[in-house]
């Protein structure tokens, strides 16, 4: 166990000033097709049903491993070769972000909500692909242990928060208190977004011998893949077959969100499929392993172009996911990933419906920035420090548990606020308890994801794992306002059941407690 003072002493660090500084520009781009786009088409008298599955658009979080394999091998012409591979990818998604900015300032949400939503998918996919490179350069550019991970987890979680929150603020108090309305906010915030390029312009690209591994794994690839074409092909279609698949569920929607409920059959039916396929590719995998190499007597297979790009396409998308399931085991890893997908649900349902439920009780715009904002901004910023510090001292699995018993304890205040109406007061005390639980269990969650990550492949594994967790809040969290509805808006009972989502979670949790703190301990000693 470390003392306060070494636990303090793991933000001395510099390298957390550019994590915090690329943690703003993670967190912001959920202003722009979060919080304000919420507040906008509330403003226009959209329905619940509406606003709640507009947030679809953030699927592309929960898919974003899909290509994530790309961030970690695909070098990028010109900026690349300048700017390192990390930094690069950094950049180009954040000059992505600024265009999709600029492109929402010149719509109407009443007769353009379907180019709107479009735009705002193209923007998230460019925010979910810049999550993915700046969490990998956080992971490479720290030591592995869990002490370390968590002083960046913290710094992160500020930096998101000082993004979402804090920056977050600007557009409520402008539309409350200039003339602007939201498509000419759109053009601040577009600004603001390209102010926070100067960041990855000036950061330093970390040093990881990542190339030369993973070209070493190729090489192993490159040797079978020869010599046994059919099983290479086959685990290939099986990979290519389930991104598609994910792909589609992901994507397919239709571009009027109301008309989704339909095809939630389709969805259970593609899940299925998918699972079959990562069997299948498993299956294929394994049998490529245990194939004997070729005698020296017999004929030598030319290696050519199409051999070396199968063994490419193993290396970058097949081997990062068999790596994590082979490292962790089948049954440990998947109940892992169960645990990602559960533990943040409720917070989720809370944080889609929060903004309607504000304005439906009587709070008014600068009431939401002052509080919901700018004091949730600053309570997350000091509690996600004093909960790294607990999670440097007592472990990430302590911190996990009393932030997740925190989280769900913490909605039931929103109840007392739906039974009460609205109070200035009571609504800083349920700010300040829920920044205080949310940023404790954030900071311990993303040191796991970051402890569980092989270097090698950091930004397709933190990806995957990351995603998970997205999916459950996004894709079943974009149903809390069909929730609210059916409950004939009974926002009290939502916001209790919102806490008791974090049972199954802990459950989870429990169950893998000993291998979670055997693999954790492993990295310290490692590092």
């Amino acid at each position: 166990m470390h003392s306060f003072r070494q636990s303090l002493s793991y933000f001395s660090n510099p390298k957390l000033l550019t994590i915090f500084c690329f943690g703003i520009a993670s967190g912001f781009p959920w202003v722009l097709i979060g919080s304000a786009m919420t507040a906008w088409l509330t403003d226009e008298g959209l329905s619940r049903s509406s606003v709640g599955l507009f947030g679809l658009i953030f699927v592309s979080y929960s898919i974003n491993f899909l290509w994530s394999p790309l961030v970690d091998r695909v070098k990028l012409p010109v900026i690349g070769r300048l700017m390192g591979q990390r930094r690069s990818w950094i950049f180009l998604t954040q000059i992505a972000i600024v265009i999709c900015a600029c492109a929402l300032s010149m719509f109407d949400a009443t007769s353009q909500l379907a180019t709107m939503a479009i735009v705002g998918l193209c923007l998230a996919v460019s925010s979910a692909t810049q999550d993915i490179a700046i969490d990998a350069y956080r992971i490479d550019v720290l030591d592995q242990d869990d002490a370390s991970m968590a002083a960046g987890s913290a710094m992160a979680t500020s930096g998101w928060w000082t993004g979402y929150a804090g920056l977050g603020a600007i557009p409520f108090l402008l539309v409350d208190h200039t003339q602007l309305y939201w498509p000419q906010v759109y053009l601040v915030l577009t600004l603001i977004m390209s102010v926070l390029l100067i960041v990855v312009l000036v950061a330093s690209e970390p040093k990881t011998n990542r190339a030369q591994q993973q070209d070493e794994i190729q090489q192993g690839f490159l040797q079978q893949v020869p010599q046994h074409p059919m099983l290479s092909s086959g685990i290939i279609a099986s990979m290519l077959s389930l991104i598609a698949l994910i792909a589609y569920a992901g994507f397919s929607f239709p571009l009027w969100p109301e008309q989704l409920i339909d095809r939630s059959d389709a969805a259970s039916f593609s899940s299925v499929i998918g699972i079959g396929l990562l069997g299948l590719m498993f299956y294929l995998l394994k049998a490529l392993h245990q194939q004997p190499q070729m005698a020296s007597t017999s004929p030598q297979i030319q290696v050519n172009g199409l051999h070396r790009i199968i063994a490419w396409l193993l290396t970058t998308l097949v081997a990062p996911l068999h790596e994590f399931f082979t490292r962790n085991g089948t049954r440990f890893a998947l109940s892992v990933l169960m645990f990602i997908f559960l533990f943040k649900l409720g917070e989720a349902y809370l944080g889609r419906m929060s903004l309607v439920f504000y304005k439906e009780v009587g709070y008014s715009n600068t009431d939401i920035a002052v509080f919901s904002k700018l004091m949730n901004w600053w309570v997350t910023i000091l509690f996600s420090l004093i909960g790294s510090v607990f999670t440097i001292r007592f472990g990430i699995i302590k911190g996990l548990f009393i932030g997740g018993i925190a989280m769900a304890l913490s909605n039931l205040i929103f109840s007392v606020i739906a039974l009460t109406g609205p109070s200035q007061w009571l609504l800083a005390v349920a700010v300040l308890v829920d920044g205080f639980t949310g940023a404790w269990g954030s900071v311990a969650f993303v040191a796991l994801l970051s402890v569980l990550c092989n270097r090698t492949f950091t930004a397709s594994q933190y990806a995957l794992m990351a995603s998970i967790g997205t999916f459950g809040r996004v894709t079943l969290g974009s149903y809390s306002g069909v929730i609210v509805d059916g409950l004939d808006g009974n926002w009290a009972l939502f916001f209790v059941l919102t806490a008791l989502m974090v049972i199954p979670s802990l459950l989870f949790l429990y169950s893998i407690r000993k291998p979670l703190a055997k693999i954790i301990a492993s990295n310290k000693q490692a590092s």
